[in-house]
């Protein structure tokens, strides 16, 4: 005898009329998109008109400006990342400058007097400053001519000062972020220095002092953002970072984030650093000399992983573009040797093509070995975290979706067919179903062993609780293809 599980109609209801109640369990169909969005973090100034610790929505570059301060950590990973990425939902959150942090300082020194007139290429945080020079320009009068340009720029990330033919630039902000302000000159083809005017780089003071990233924590409580753009790379901070991103991805809160990250580097340095990391959730590129800043770099990346991930978790983000990244000098780039080593040792990779663009070579994590210190390549590529991520998000979204309010029986018991009832059997054919809705987005494969290995039972100490055993086997990405000719002569 068929029965119906009203949510809302009573029935002891004696009052004539026809009462009618909605029930969307079955109204949503397919896979569902899961909400996507990226938290990016750094530091403010003071101008900035939102404190510290409060998480904002950004649309723009003027907005980050007006929010951080123009020329801010934040303001400058801004300008990478709708370089890239103008969709993706981009919440922005700042701290204050270290207190006990210390500016970094680097300098440029000009020789002369100019023998020709002509202009000199300075680029500052990868951002082209044009000075003019005239013919019988001294030192002096070059370098002041260098501080007025430089300080026209509102958006870089120092100010500059001049004596005597030295130009300082001072980063805006405490801390080490200030270290990973580039400088250099002449980087496109035809740029080239004014004859009898030399200059030199050198680095001034060390910026010092990191923040406290415990203080962010509490503050975003349980909000899910599918992206931590990470601008810090120091062990400290990253340390906490870890500890975080492990506990936001257990089962009990269940919004897990891959922080976004970059590293300028030698070769030797970056091994160091990949090995000393073993973390699921952080991925870091690694570059050497790029006239790009390193968190630039990380915004930049970020901002493309967001947008095509979001498209598909398991497509791989090989050959992508980072079109605000500028690629270092031939003789600075990792050969394919070096990036094959560095993929060893838990840092992502990039190459550069013909037209010297810089394109995304694989994504993967730091993390190379289990509790144990066995190599363990499970989460070794970034889209295996977002494809396990929505997988997760697909399966507890159905459940919440279809069973909100049913109660649970054996198979086999005799209830009507419109009773809210839930039984192992019935749970386990809605997951083959989400498995078929998975596999036609090729997202996994193996529907035949999934259906063999998926476990549904009733928990035996809990009545009122299933237990499940997901098994999906996740599609992998083309990588390398490997081929031999043999041929006859």
């Amino acid at each position: 005898m068929d029965s119906i599980s009203f949510n809302e109609i009573p029935l002891n209801i004696r009052v004539p009329y026809v009462y009618t109640e909605y029930d969307a369990t079955r109204a949503n169909q397919g896979p569902g998109i899961q909400p996507f969005k990226a938290l990016m973090m750094g530091q403010r100034l003071a101008a900035g008109t939102i404190a510290a610790l409060v998480p904002k929505r950004v649309t723009s570059v003027a907005q980050a400006a007006k929010f951080f301060g123009a020329g801010s950590n934040l303001h400058r990973m801004a300008i990478a990342w709708f370089k890239e990425n103008t969709f993706t939902e981009l919440w922005m959150v700042a701290f204050d400058e270290p207190g006990a942090g210390v500016k970094a300082t680097q300098t440029i020194t000009f020789t002369g007097p100019a023998t020709e007139s002509g202009t000199i290429a300075l680029y500052i945080a990868g951002e082209r400053v044009q000075v003019g020079v005239t013919s019988t320009d001294t030192a002096t009068a070059i370098a002041t001519a260098a501080v007025a340009a430089i300080n026209l720029n509102t958006n870089l990330p120092v100010v500059a000062t001049s004596a005597a033919g030295v130009v300082t630039l001072t980063a805006r902000e405490k801390g080490v972020l200030g270290n990973m302000n580039t400088v250099r000159a002449n980087y496109y083809e035809g740029e080239v220095t004014p004859a009898g005017v030399g200059i030199a780089f050198a680095t001034g003071v060390t910026g010092t002092g990191v923040v406290d990233l415990t203080t962010l924590w509490a503050v975003l409580g349980d909000e899910h953002y599918n992206v931590f753009v990470m601008p810090w790379n120091d062990a400290a901070t990253l340390a906490v970072l870890s500890d975080e991103t492990e506990d936001r991805a257990g089962p009990l809160r269940q919004i897990e984030t891959v922080a976004f990250s970059a590293k300028d580097d030698t070769h030797g340095n970056l091994g160091t650093f990949g090995n000393a990391r073993n973390d699921k959730f952080l991925t870091v590129i690694g570059v050497y000399k790029s006239p790009t800043p390193s968190y630039e770099i990380a915004a930049s990346y970020a901002a493309v992983g967001a947008y095509y991930l979001a498209i598909d978790q398991a497509r791989p983000l090989q050959t992508l573009e980072l079109s605000h990244v500028l690629a270092p000098a031939l003789v600075d780039r990792f050969t394919q040797q070096e990036n094959n080593l560095l993929l060893y040792d838990g840092i992502a990779t990039i190459y550069f093509d013909a037209q010297g663009n810089t394109r995304l070579q694989r994504t993967i994590t730091t993390y190379q070995e289990n509790a144990l210190g066995a190599d363990d390549p499970a989460y070794l590529d970034v889209e295996t975290l977002y494809t396990l991520s929505y997988i997760r998000w697909s399966v507890r979204t159905r459940i919440l979706l279809k069973f909100p309010r049913h109660k649970l029986a054996n198979d086999g018991t005799r209830f009507g067919s419109g009773q809210a009832v839930v039984t192992p059997k019935i749970m386990k054919a809605e997951l083959v179903s989400l498995f078929e809705e998975w596999e036609n987005l090729a997202l996994v494969e193996g529907s035949d062993q999934f259906q063999k290995d998926l476990i549904v039972i009733r928990n035996a100490s809990d009545p009122n609780r299933l237990d499940v055993r997901l098994p999906p086997d996740l599609v992998n990405q083309l990588r390398v293809t490997a081929i031999q000719i043999q041929f006859l002569v």
